[in-house]
């Protein structure tokens, strides 16, 4: 089973590039889009309803910002739109969709590095989005973390660390949340299977031509609860793959899962 999580930097305007022909040629069994920027009304019916998926949007109230959308070839059980945290909600960022073995989390995480405000909503959002993990995890749920988390762990995970000491992504406080859900027993899938990889990124500034020198950043995610983590087969990222600024990151899972309790 294949997951996809790819920050598409607007769902309108890679759908004219790439995207249909990736989505054919790779068939994930789901596909996690971050930063869609579009409502369903300003949509048409190859991305509502392409061959052998089902769709589910998430939509900010400002129209062309933010937003998500999850693709699976497998119906949801349950689907749902935002949490009880009213500032998620009306940005867009967080999409659930429940399979039997699993709960799929579809987030796109706030970038800080618009000032002080935003920094401060960025992190609220990771404290107040643990929180809600962690209540979820009460029920012996086996959690799937996706997205785009706007945020570099450690320096292994960017090309110029020292220099971006001070940069929103890879500031010490907001990578003081990383340490936190690992040290909760979270799993950054990638690392678990390739611990000491370099050079190995999923978002690349475009004003720069950062992607030319692969001068990029790894901020995209599939984190699992410790559960799954058995039931994984492997994490990677397509830096190949073109379209957006950012890079797909995939998450191979092996077909026999755990039931659900």
């Amino acid at each position: 089973m294949r997951l996809v999580s790819w920050n598409v930097n607007g769902i309108r305007a890679i759908a004219k590039k790439n995207f249909f022909d990736y989505l054919e040629d790779e068939s994930p069994d789901i596909l996690c889009l971050q930063e869609t920027k579009a409502h369903e009304d300003q949509l048409d019916e190859t991305l509502l309803t392409p061959p052998g998926y089902f769709t589910h949007w998430h939509s900010g109230e400002r129209r062309g910002y933010s937003s998500v959308a999850t693709f699976s070839k497998k119906r949801p059980t349950a689907v749902r739109r935002g949490t009880d945290i009213i500032p998620m909600d009306t940005e867009g960022r967080v999409l659930r969709t429940d399979f039997p073995q699993f709960a799929l989390y579809n987030i796109y995480f706030p970038n800080g590095g618009r000032g002080e405000e935003r920094l401060r909503f960025k992190l609220d959002f990771y404290d107040q989005i643990l929180e809600h993990f962690e209540e979820e995890r009460k029920k012996e749920l086996p959690l799937i973390i996706c997205g785009d988390v706007n945020t570099a762990h450690h320096e292994i995970d960017l090309k110029n660390p020292k220099q971006n000491e001070k940069t929103s992504g890879f500031m010490p406080i907001e990578r003081a949340w990383l340490d936190r859900i690992t040290d909760l027993g979270y799993i950054d899938t990638f690392r678990h299977f390739h611990p000491d990889a370099a050079d190995q990124y999923s978002w690349w500034d475009m004003r720069t031509r950062a992607r030319d020198r692969n001068a990029g950043w790894r901020i995209d995610y599939f984190i699992v609860t410790p559960d799954l983590i058995d039931y994984c087969r492997d994490a990677s990222i397509q830096m190949d793959v073109m379209g957006s600024d950012h890079a797909p990151v995939i998450l191979d899972l092996k077909r026999t899962l755990p039931k659900r309790m």
